[in-house]
Order: C-alpha cells, then sequence, then structure tokens
C-alpha cells in the first residue's frame, strides 16, 4: 500500500509543478512556483526569493500559463491591498488632505485621479516602496492642479526632492 502511495506522490509531485522566472515584487526579483494539492484555498508563502503558490487540484485542467498568470495577478492585488493603502496614508499623513475615494484596478496606466479620485494599477507592486510612494504622491497632486504644470511638479517636489529618480526608474522599463 505504501509502495503505491509513494508512486503516486511521486508522479503528482512530477507534473503538478509550475515555474516562472523573474516575478518583480516590491522592486525584488523572485522566482514562483505552483504547486496544486489537495486543498479548498489557495495559500501562498514566501521562503528564500521564492513564492510559492499551493492551488486547488481543480485548477489543474486549466492552461499552465493561464493558471500562472492569474495567480501572479491574484498575488499583486493581495499585495496592492496592503501597498497601497499604506502609501495612501502615508500620503494624506504629509499632504493633510486626501481623495474623496480611491480604488485599485487594472488599466493602462499606473495611476490616474479624476472627479476627485484616485485609481491604482495593482501592478504597481512590481516596484520597490520609494516608486509606489511617488506613484501615489504624483495623484494627490493631480487633486490640487490637474495638469502638468510648474505648480504640479514644484508641489511634488517639495514633497519629493528626488521625483525624477522615480520617473527614470518607470520610463525605463
Amino acid at each position: 500500500m505504501n509502495l503505491v502511495k509513494r508512486k503516486v506522490i511521486i508522479k503528482t509531485a512530477n507534473n503538478t509543478t509550475l515555474e516562472r522566472h523573474p516575478v518583480p515584487v516590491l522592486g525584488m526579483d523572485y522566482k514562483v512556483k505552483i504547486v496544486y494539492k489537495n486543498t479548498k484555498i489557495t495559500e501562498l508563502d514566501v521562503e528564500d526569493k521564492t513564492i510559492k503558490i499551493s492551488l486547488p487540484n481543480r485548477y489543474k485542467k486549466m492552461n499552465n500559463q493561464e493558471i500562472l498568470d492569474l495567480a501572479i495577478e491574484k498575488m499583486y492585488e493581495q499585495i496592492a491591498k496592503v501597498e497601497i493603502e499604506r502609501a495612501m496614508e502615508k500620503t494624506r499623513i504629509m499632504l493633510g488632505f486626501a481623495p474623496e475615494e480611491y480604488e485599485i484596478k487594472k488599466m493602462r496606466t499606473l495611476g490616474k485621479c479624476e472627479d476627485k479620485k484616485i485609481t491604482i494599477h495593482p501592478e504597481v507592486v512590481k516596484y520597490n516602496r520609494k516608486v509606489i510612494d511617488y506613484i501615489v504622491l504624483h495623484q494627490y497632486c493631480h487633486l490640487k492642479h490637474k495638469n502638468h504644470t510648474k505648480a504640479f511638479f514644484k508641489m511634488l517636489e517639495t514633497y519629493l526632492p528626488n521625483y525624477k529618480k522615480c520617473e527614470e526608474i518607470l520610463l525605463n522599463l
């Protein structure tokens, strides 16, 4: 009985692992390893520059690339909830005002400000925290200045004197 179990475990271990490298998270590159197991919930564990995502066996039948992309997208969304909230609160305290509302949503740009509402793309978490803070501050500045005027850049520079370094990081991708 044990020999049969071992063969099954070895076979499933060989057929149920998927990896992708590198995947940027908060400015650092990680390996991502997807493992399918007998569970009802998705689990995420980080260890030694590897993010291990354990998915329920029912996802095995899906296209592996599709499931990997979906898992990474969901991971970014979860990290974004925490990191964008942190950056929003930090910026609110620094500036003394906040948008009427904000949301985290996939879109063509990393951030936008319309009608006193800030929207941030969840993939900003690919960048380090300084760049995330810059993206949020940039949108806050748009609450006061709609366009990229001299006053807009003066405000940006007042609160983040080296903002151009963040812009260079974003432009060099």
